[in-house]
């Protein structure tokens, strides 16, 4: 639960990066593709000509370890997405022998492009079912004539509303696992019924397992719940064979004995699924400073569980941006500080903040989870007794950031939402530096603050977990984003700066995220929670400190008081700090369900309507660069080269032609 997901730039605005070396920005093509509320975009890998032969070599093997998983987080989106996905495919494939008009296959087209980008046939922010633009008997004439064989049990599936609508579901009131679509659970299997296994099973001890990380909760022929691991020869296991033996390759290239421990305690975890091999991985990646290279690799976040237990496949391989860290290394060498003259009170502070270390990166693969959408910054291990004990690696991935930049220049975004020229301006000169700052101190020091009281369990907030701690996280990044500490340490030219974030933050959080939410829906997405939450709990206990006021039939935000914004996020700091460390499920409860999930329909209608009008996408996602290796006569890797030209719908095919092992049904 310590992954910031990308929403600013989605929405049209500059969310911050330095200005990057890299190849010709003219010759370089940001923008790939554009359909339904989606923009695909391409990232560039600036200085990956500098690395040396064995970086780049490692760099390829892990990124081939990553490709693997692909067919895994499909399957964990929903038990039918891999027979869909297939089906699809290979109708694709054979779209000479289907007769149909042109609006007839475009409309088959994008629902495909879709499924590849939600690694389902689910949203992937809002996680509702979308349904395809054709209808089910055209679907079934279409795989007749091109020959495509399929099992019926899709059908309902994909055209029936009713069926599967939500694949992580946080209503409140229902059963959280019987009403989501995800497959970490296998079919029967209650709420209650998962709870009480887990309850059971729990580890109270002072370096406890993860229980249910690596696994689906499912009934036997008794009728009794047991595990079924994800491991070599166990559930996933023909994909993680491979991602095991691409780890072993990468094992050639380590650069150096802490980069193998590491290499080498997750083989081992993958082959066993043993999750004490899970904590020595963690606390060596934890210890692994020194390497360029980097790489995530697993079952990593929870979001995606409606319980927050089991962890969803992600990938991501990249490597230090040396002069940007240096950015980073200010804000961690400073952890202590931060922690220490928090709004917070001094009982729920760390008494010795340990091995905060935070870096700039450059991303050169992204899978599973992270693909085609990304975070924007991660910070990890999730465990609690980890990083209090050995600490945690906060990363800023700034290539990332610089895309989303460059596909966002002129878009019209600011002009229509932002109040007036004076915002527009101090956004213009700024917006880009709060945006590094707020994403390098939610992830450096933000997740890494506070501590849980003797006896609180990481899970005692429940389905509310995310959305408090993703708030905690942004507050105390917003709190510090105003404090002359950054300007003493360079991070921020003067004291005018932090108004580009605060203003950004509150206008998101209040009205313009809401061009994401459907007419009449609830926000259920746990990022986008946290954003309203803030935002709408500032803005009920102003006074005076900002108004939305209307002008010409429109609405806008006014921030009369920056000061006064500050003093309530530090106040909403403090509350959201208490809740977490002392575990108040009730008080958690209470303030997700009062500030972070209802909409004001109107100011909704209208922000979409004023959105429709630029016609941009508020979702943003990526294609890979490919990997080319060049070898000698003896199979020895010479060179490895990258490949920016290759686009959205062949990428997807190729991945799965190459990188599908899995079975349809697991």
């Amino acid at each position: 639960m310590k992954k910031l997901c990308i929403i600013l730039a989605a929405v049209g605005i500059l969310c911050g990066c330095q200005q990057k070396k890299t190849c010709d920005k003219q010759a370089f093509q940001y923008n790939v593709d554009k359909f339904y509320d989606l923009e695909i975009l391409r990232y560039d890998v600036p200085e990956f000509e500098s690395l040396t032969l064995q970086q780049k070599s490692l760099l390829y093997c892990l990124s081939e370890a990553a490709l693997w998983g692909r067919d895994i987080l499909f399957d964990q989106n929903g038990r039918y997405n891999l027979r869909i996905r297939r089906a699809l495919e290979a109708l694709y494939v054979q779209r000479d022998k289907v007769q149909c008009t042109k609006a007839e296959w475009d409309a088959f087209e994008r629902y495909l492009k879709r499924v590849w980008f939600s690694n389902g046939i689910h949203h992937h922010y809002s996680e509702d079912k979308f349904l395809p633009e054709f209808s089910q008997d055209w679907f079934v004439a279409a795989c007749e004539a091109a020959g495509v064989e399929y099992d019926d049990a899709i059908l309902p599936v994909m055209f029936d509303p009713a069926v599967m609508p939500k694949r992580t579901t946080a209503q409140d009131g229902v059963d959280l696992v019987a009403n989501s679509a995800g497959n970490y659970y296998g079919e029967g299997i209650t709420q209650a019924e998962a709870e009480a296994w887990y309850a059971a099973h729990k580890d109270n001890s002072a370096e406890p397992l993860w229980i249910g990380l690596n696994s689906q909760l499912v009934k036997n022929e008794k009728g009794e719940i047991e595990e079924r691991v994800y491991k070599v020869g166990g559930l996933y296991g023909e994909a993680l064979e491979h991602v095991v033996y691409w780890f072993k390759e990468a094992l050639k290239y380590a650069e150096n004995d802490q980069q193998r421990e590491v290499l080498n305690k997750l083989i081992a975890f993958n082959e066993t699924g043993d999750l004490k091999l899970f904590n020595e991985y963690c606390i060596a990646w934890v210890k692994d400073l020194d390497s360029r290279v980097d790489f995530v690799n697993g079952f990593t976040e929870t979001y995606s569980d409606p319980l927050g237990i089991t962890g969803t496949w992600e990938s991501m391989v990249n490597f230090k941006d040396l002069a940007a860290t240096k950015r980073t290394q200010l804000i961690s060498d400073n952890a202590q500080w931060f922690e220490d003259h928090s709004t917070t009170d001094p009982k729920y502070k760390k008494e010795e903040v340990k091995g905060v270390t935070a870096k700039v990166i450059t991303a050169a693969i992204l899978a599973g989870d992270c693909y085609p959408a990304t975070p924007i910054g991660i910070n990890l291990p999730n465990a609690n007794w980890i990083r209090k004990e050995y600490g945690s690696k906060s990363v800023t991935i700034d290539n990332l950031m610089h895309a989303y930049n460059e596909a966002a220049k002129g878009n019209g975004f600011n002009e229509e939402f932002m109040i007036d020229d004076e915002i527009r301006d101090i956004y213009e000169k700024y917006g880009a530096m709060c945006g590094d700052l707020h994403t390098d101190l939610h992830e450096c020091v933000g997740h890494g603050s506070g501590k849980l009281m003797p006896g609180v369990s990481k899970d005692a907030l429940k389905e509310h977990a995310s959305t408090i701690e993703e708030a905690r996280a942004d507050l105390f990044g917003l709190y510090y984003l105003a404090d002359p500490k950054l300007v003493e340490l360079g991070l921020l030219p003067n004291m005018q700066a932090y108004k580009a974030g605060y203003y950004q933050q509150m206008m998101n959080g209040l009205m313009t995220q809401l061009v994401r939410i459907e007419p009449g829906k609830d926000i259920e997405e746990a990022h986008m929670r946290n954003r309203q939450l803030i935002a709408n709990w500032c803005y009920a206990h102003a006074n005076g400190e900002m108004e939305i006021i209307e002008r010409d039939g429109k609405h806008y935000l006014q921030i009369n008081d920056y000061e006064g914004v500050r003093r309530l996020y530090g106040e909403l700091l403090a509350e959201i700090q208490r809740i977490t460390s002392e575990g108040d499920y009730a008080a958690a409860k209470e303030m997700v369900e009062t500030y972070a999930v209802k909409v004001n329909q109107d100011l909704h209608k209208e922000i979409l309507e004023r959105y429709q009008k630029l016609n941009l996408a508020p979702y943003k996602g990526f294609v890979n660069p490919v990997y080319k290796v060049e070898r000698n006569a003896d199979g020895e890797i010479t060179d490895v080269k990258l490949d920016f030209t290759e686009g959205y719908i062949e990428q997807h095919l190729r991945y799965s032609r190459d990188y599908s092992p899995l079975p349809s049904v697991n």
